[in-house]
Order: structure tokens, then C-alpha cells, then sequence
């Protein structure tokens, strides 16, 4: 019973750390850059936090909107 209720606690511990690890979306609306006379479209970012880690341009990290793979290095200052 034992081995039990701890292996039930252990699975409950992943689910919810594994819930908190995906990193969440804001849009990004369409506006007209001046300095380069450009028009940028709408997109869609990892929201703002203290970390690099997480964002869809760094290395390891798959952007899910366009198709590309993360290429920067997030320790470089």
C-alpha cells in the first residue's frame, strides 16, 4: 500500500511540473515599422519572463507557428 500511494504522489508531481515547463503564447499584432518603411506582420512569441531558455529562437526549442528550430545560444551576453 505503501509503494503505492508513493508511486500515485510521484506520478501526480510530473504532471503538474510538466504542465508548468511549456512555455506560453502572446500574439504579436501587425504594425508599419517608419525607420524601415516596412510593414511587419502579425506573429506569435513565448511570453516575457526572466529567462532565455524558453524562447523559440534559442537553441534546443522548436517554434510550433512556423516549423524552425531555435539556432541561439542563450548563455552568450
Amino acid at each position: 500500500m505503501k509503494k503505492l500511494i508513493t508511486g500515485l504522489a510521484l506520478v501526480f508531481m510530473l504532471f503538474v511540473s510538466a504542465g508548468s515547463v511549456e512555455a506560453k503564447t502572446v500574439s504579436v499584432k501587425s504594425y508599419y515599422k517608419p525607420s524601415t518603411r516596412s510593414y511587419v506582420m502579425p506573429s506569435y512569441r513565448t511570453s516575457p519572463n526572466k529567462t532565455k531558455l524558453d524562447n523559440y529562437s534559442t537553441r534546443g526549442n522548436y517554434n510550433p507557428y512556423t516549423g524552425k528550430i531555435g539556432t541561439q545560444n542563450p548563455y552568450r551576453y
